[in-house]
């Protein structure tokens, strides 16, 4: 009875060992369901992140490079996630920035303003003067900050992560079919080889 249990034991370990080891190989986790695209003739990547997180502000240079390369086929998205009211105050900070069309202007900026200069931009007058500091017409921040259009994504924000089954940031989904983050990639120089790999082979299928 022992020798069986022992066994069986032996058995267990050596799945989870050779499970975790292909993991670990892949780099990526297979997303069930697969969510559909904005558009099916791209190849989709949308990168969640936040801006008070350290590992996406040092991800942050190392994406910005890989993004001036990418194939014409592949559409990038930024979407801020939301997983408390601090995170929801800075993704209507970015979706702000998207709808006076300045996200090239202040993205890095909101960064290092949070990360290194240890700024508070919650609240909307604090938001303000950092975006009039960056060329935005104070009323036109306000009508844009209060708009419908930054409210629906808000609104719409609160749940796609968990779409996606992101618990954690930074997150990269590949075609609405795979995702990879550090910890699966093992680090961030290594998620970039693994999003590339997976375009390479959605290109294919197309």
């Amino acid at each position: 009875m022992l020798k069986k249990i022992t066994q069986a034991s032996l058995l267990i370990v050596v799945f989870f060992c050779s499970t975790l080891v292909k993991a670990e190989a892949v780099g990526y986790e297979t997303l069930s369901p697969a969510q559909p695209t904005h558009n099916p003739d791209k190849i989709e990547v949308i990168e969640f992140f936040w801006y008070g997180c350290p590992h996406c502000y040092s991800f942050e240079p190392l994406l910005e490079a890989w993004v001036k390369n990418l194939p014409k086929n592949v559409e990038f998205i930024r979407q801020p996630a939301v997983f408390s009211d601090l995170w929801g105050k800075h993704a209507k900070a970015y979706f702000t920035a998207e709808a006076l069309g300045v996200v090239d202007k202040v993205h890095a900026d909101f960064f290092d303003a949070l990360q290194n200069k240890k700024q508070n931009l919650e609240t909307e007058d604090q938001l303000a003067k950092f975006f009039v500091a960056h060329g935005v017409k104070e009323t036109e921040f306000h009508e844009a900050y209060n708009s419908f259009l930054v409210d629906a994504k808000m609104r719409q924000a609160a749940a796609t992560a968990g779409r996606y089954g992101v618990t954690g940031v930074p997150a990269v989904i590949i075609n609405g079919k795979y995702k990879t983050n550090g910890p699966i990639a093992g680090s961030h120089e290594k998620m970039l080889e693994v999003m590339n790999q997976l375009i390479q082979q959605e290109s294919k299928a197309k």
